[in-house]
């Protein structure tokens, strides 16, 4: 199982895929096309259908070479629920010190959703070094970059909501450690080779 330095490291590209909305009967078909596209860091929102079911057959088929998780991860017991699939990557769209802590004490990857240097210095306080900035878009880069200055430098900011190809390489030009899409990347009813193909499109921007 790799860590996100481990990936970056090894060079995959820094998008996290956001499948919102995916059936467990489509989630290792629609995996199965971003890996082959490069894509090694996935998350399954828990508002999703039955999302553990689609963790856990993700995780089981790709969970050695690329990080699989959930999102939108709102309790304690959620973080544990999703550690039991043997995922690795927790995502919030907020800032709960009790979730980033106990996600932070078993071992996990979490990258906690944030807008203010409030929300991400509490953040920081319960033992996260990745923060996710959200909604990235109605926020700005302006916002971003003010953010970004006076956070710690090992504080790796990552920008989600409204992120797709016309714009991520520009957050990542701005200093964002990485970014994560969502529906203009994966809608329920596309194609897992539309997926793939959108996919290769984006991490090309990137380049």
């Amino acid at each position: 199982m790799s860590t996100i330095d481990e990936l970056l490291a090894a060079g995959a590209p820094p998008i996290v895929a956001i499948l919102r909305g995916i059936q467990p009967d489509e989630a290792v078909a629609v995996a199965a096309a971003l890996v082959d596209a490069g894509i090694r860091m996935i998350e399954v929102p828990l508002n999703s259908p039955d999302p553990l079911t689609s963790i856990a057959a993700i995780q089981e088929r790709f969970g050695e070479n690329a990080l699989i998780g959930a999102g939108t991860v709102l309790t304690v017991e959620a973080v544990d629920a999703v550690a039991e699939t043997g995922a690795r990557l927790i995502v919030t769209p907020n800032s709960d010190p009790r979730v980033i802590a106990h996600a932070v004490e078993r071992g996990l990857e979490i990258m906690p959703g944030c807008m203010t240097p409030t929300e991400a210095f509490a953040a920081v306080a319960a033992g996260a070094r990745r923060l996710k900035l959200f909604p990235a878009a109605s926020l700005g880069i302006g916002h971003f970059k003010a953010l970004r200055e006076v956070l710690p430098k090992n504080v790796g900011v990552w920008a989600v909501g409204g992120v797709d190809k016309t714009n991520a390489g520009a957050w990542l030009g701005a200093g964002a450690a990485g970014v994560a899409v969502g529906g203009s990347l994966y809608s329920p009813g596309r194609s897992a080779e539309e997926i793939g193909r959108v996919a290769r499109r984006l991490i090309a921007a990137l380049l």
